[in-house]
């Protein structure tokens, strides 16, 4: 597997290339955003991993180019940790966010997590619907009274993992070991950015849910 890193921090890129490598992956590398969109449609990666704060280009921007044309995940890797920054790099199209400094076993947990394929629907069910919206789980397509709605791979996924259990309460737990592999993951309110940010898509009133619930204290809840 193909994984570009994008940071104008060598001491970080020679890190991660020496570890990505000795675990499988083939790393290519960038040291700011304008040649991190050359790489990209050169080398044509399978994962992209994004700094934000690059020379010529920064990473909000990079995003808004790449996902002009490529579908590959992309991971933001930043020093920045304000909601507001990881908000915007979710929108541009980014998804998953880390924040530096980041130990190296979660990093590769969320790189095995946006890698592999999704197991087959447990409601048996082929689609869910709730209010507008129509989630089929066979073509992985989501829509909105009749409008196609994008979600990234990790919208998906917890989209997904709630709709294959319509009613019933996903701990915060399973969630995080569906996404990132994990349940050792530290959930430093990415599972709340990401519900906030499927509310913003598909509730009618996404400050009032009526259909994607927080348990609080235990996980989240999809009611159909």
């Amino acid at each position: 597997m193909k994984l570009l890193i994008a940071d104008d921090d060598p001491q970080l890129v020679r890190a991660l290339r020496i570890t990505l490598a000795a675990h499988g992956y083939e790393v290519v590398a960038a040291p700011d955003g304008a040649a991190a969109i050359a790489l990209a449609a050169q080398a044509h990666p399978d994962i992209v991993l994004l700094d934000l704060g690059m020379p010529h280009l920064d990473g909000v921007q990079v995003i808004h180019a790449l996902r002009g044309w490529m579908t590959a995940p992309i991971i933001v890797v930043s020093g920045r940790t304000g909601s507001a920054d990881k908000v915007e790099a979710l929108d541009a199209g980014a998804d998953d966010y880390v924040t530096k400094p980041f130990q190296m076993d979660e990093l590769l947990a969320r790189l095995r997590a946006l890698s592999r394929r999704s197991a087959p629907a447990e409601s048996g069910e082929a689609s869910i619907a709730f209010g507008d919206v129509t989630v089929d789980l066979v073509a992985k397509a989501v829509s909105r009274a009749g409008a196609h709605v994008h979600l990234t791979p990790t919208e998906w996924r917890m989209l997904e993992h709630l709709a294959r259990h319509p009613g019933a309460l996903v701990t915060r737990q399973e969630l995080l070991r569906e996404l990132w592999g994990t349940d050792q993951v530290s959930d430093t309110g990415y599972l709340r950015l990401y519900m906030s940010q499927l509310r913003k898509k598909l509730e009618a009133d996404p400050a009032a849910p009526a259909h994607l619930l927080t348990e609080q204290g235990m996980g989240y809840r999809l009611v159909v």
